[in-house]
């Protein structure tokens, strides 16, 4: 019995008087089970009010800038299925177990796996009021498994970033990056020192703290951009169909400063009832 309309109608159809109890481990066991059902209704009830966001966006439209914010905001974890692989590989959970076996070889993990991942991170003691996944599910067949796992909870909103196709070139194809530190560079947005009014080169565009030369990732070219923005408009922007009745737009064209997306982001979830 996992509902309260069951529960009581099993404990109606015993007698009052506990006539059928009759000796002391007999209703003890009785006292265990009907706490185990009571504690598993205050499980159902905890979870049916979880904040569950889920943040879309093309590559480049700035969720990982945005989503701290909604962090900060909800007290509530950023998920991303990398990260939670990885996690899972490293805590050597059963599903982590089988997911480092398919890493290991180069494989693809399949959306399976991937959900049960999925679904073993949101037990955790940090999700009790929610949770942002970033950029999952991909597809509709992965948002269809999310579902079953998350049931009976539903997805509270979704967060879907909209950006233009020549921006997003402007600000991938711009990005250069300091290999060993990880500081990032943008030759219009944020250009290093070297750069001045030069032409941006591996000899025009060095790291400011080290003056070692900067580079590109192989994905932060306008081919690589025009394959995975295929991808994204082909497989993951049906989502946005999917989960209509709760997207919610936000149009991040414009290059943001911390506190006007901070307060755009704070003036969103207000207006959802979220804070």
């Amino acid at each position: 019995m996992g509902s309260a309309a069951s529960v009581i109608e099993a404990e109606s159809a015993k007698p009052c008087d506990a006539s059928d109890i009759n000796d002391y481990e007999t209703a003890k066991a009785e006292v265990i089970r009907l706490r185990t059902l009571i504690c598993e209704k205050k499980s159902q009830i905890s979870a049916s009010n979880r904040t569950i966001i889920i943040l879309f966006g093309p590559p480049g439209s700035g969720k990982g800038t945005r989503a701290p914010f909604l962090v900060e905001a909800l007290g509530i974890p950023q998920l991303s299925t990398g990260d939670m692989l990885r996690a899972a590989v490293a805590a050597d959970t059963a599903v982590g177990r089988v997911a480092g076996q398919v890493m290991k070889f180069g494989g693809l993990v399949d959306d399976q796996l991937v959900v049960d991942v999925v679904k073993e991170r949101i037990q955790a003691n940090d999700c009790r009021r929610g949770f942002i996944l970033d950029g999952f599910p991909r597809t509709i067949q992965q948002a269809k498994l999310l579902k079953k796992v998350l049931d009976p909870e539903e997805v509270t909103m979704v967060l879907a970033l909209d950006v233009r196709d020549e921006v997003l070139v402007e600000r991938i194809c711009g990005r250069w990056v300091h290999k060993e530190s990880g500081r990032s560079y943008h030759v219009k947005f944020k250009p290093p020192n070297s750069l001045g009014s030069q032409v941006p080169s591996t000899e025009t565009m060095l790291d400011d703290n080290t003056n070692e030369p900067l580079m590109q990732r192989a994905d932060d070219t306008e081919d690589a951009l025009k394959s995975r923005l295929h991808g994204y408009y082909t497989m993951t922007v049906p989502l946005l169909e999917y989960y209509k009745d709760v997207v919610t737009s936000y149009d991040a064209n414009k290059n943001e400063t911390q506190e006007e997306m901070k307060s755009k982001i704070s003036d969103i979830l207000s207006s959802k009832g979220l804070l």
